[in-house]
């Protein structure tokens, strides 16, 4: 399963130099940058962890290259992402946002059922990653104990 959210995210991975020709773009246009980490992609996590306080006074692409640089050997096995955010109108407004890094193998998610009253019934999406505990979510941070592979 391959996680989409974001700009770019039906797109096979990004390499550097486009990545830096993204940073180029917002730069131009005066948006400030932040990078963004988790091992929880599901779509209504908006709160990431931030590597950093967002850059506004960043002018150059290699700055915010390097942080992402920094924020991958820091953070091997998650998403990380960048947003750019434009405040012209006063308040901060995300224009962009693409992942620059994803975990080697994305579990997916599953879809539960739950019967309510009345004979409703609701569904909601559950993440694979969120039946280990943060920092064990993905095989490269497992305990060499536990077995490896696909759940269903």
């Amino acid at each position: 399963m391959r996680v989409t959210q974001g700009t770019f995210s039906f797109l096979p991975d990004l390499t550097d130099r486009q990545i830096v020709a993204q940073l180029e773009y917002c730069l131009q246009q005066n948006w400030a940058v932040s990078i963004e980490f988790t091992d929880d992609p599901h779509p209504r996590n908006t709160y990431w962890d931030m590597w950093g306080p967002p850059m506004f006074d960043l002018r150059d692409a290699a700055g915010a290259m390097s942080e992402i640089k920094a924020c991958r050997e820091a953070n091997p096995n998650t998403y990380v992402r960048v947003s750019a955010f434009d405040s012209t109108r006063g308040w901060e407004t995300v224009r962009l946002s693409f992942f620059v890094q994803r975990p080697a193998e994305e579990p997916g998610f599953r879809l539960e059922r739950v019967e309510a009253a009345g004979r409703m019934i609701r569904y909601a999406v559950r993440a694979y990653s969120l039946d280990r505990p943060a920092g064990q979510r993905y095989p490269s941070v497992e305990p060499a104990t536990e077995p490896r592979g696909r759940r269903s």
